[in-house]
C-alpha cells in the first residue's frame, strides 16, 4: 500500500505543479518525471514501489478499456487520419521502450553496485 501512496503523492505533486506554474506538460507526466528523478537520485527506493507496480502492471488492461471504447466510438472521425496516428503510435512506443530500457538498466546497475557494497 505504501507504493500506491507514493505513486499517488507524485501524481498529486505533478498536478499541483502543473496548475501553479502553468507548465505545458500534463500533471501526471510531471509527476512521473519527478518520480523518475527521485528514483535515480535514490530519494525513493525501487523496492518501495515494486509490489504496487506489479499489481498495476498485472491489471493494466483495465486502464486501456476506456481508450479502446473511445477509439471505437469515434472510428468514423479517425478514418482518414490513421496513417498519422499509426506513425505517432510507433514513434511514441519506440521512445517509451528506449527510455524504459535505459532507466531500468541504470537502476539495475545501481542496485547491483549497492548489493556488492554490502557483501
Amino acid at each position: 500500500m505504501a507504493g500506491i501512496a507514493i505513486l499517488l503523492l507524485y501524481n498529486l505533486i505533478g498536478t499541483a505543479l502543473h496548475e501553479l506554474l502553468h507548465v505545458p506538460l500534463p500533471g501526471n507526466v510531471l509527476g512521473m518525471l519527478l518520480l523518475t528523478l527521485s528514483l535515480l537520485l535514490g530519494w525513493v527506493k525501487l523496492r518501495w514501489l515494486e509490489e504496487s507496480a506489479q499489481f498495476l502492471l498485472k491489471h493494466m488492461m483495465l486502464f486501456f478499456a476506456p481508450t479502446i471504447v473511445g477509439v471505437i466510438a469515434y472510428f468514423s472521425e479517425i478514418g482518414g487520419r490513421w496513417p498519422l496516428l499509426a506513425i505517432n503510435l510507433i514513434v511514441s512506443m519506440a521512445s517509451v521502450l528506449l527510455v524504459t530500457g535505459w532507466a531500468t538498466g541504470k537502476l539495475a546497475r545501481r542496485d547491483d553496485a549497492e548489493e556488492a557494497e554490502h557483501v
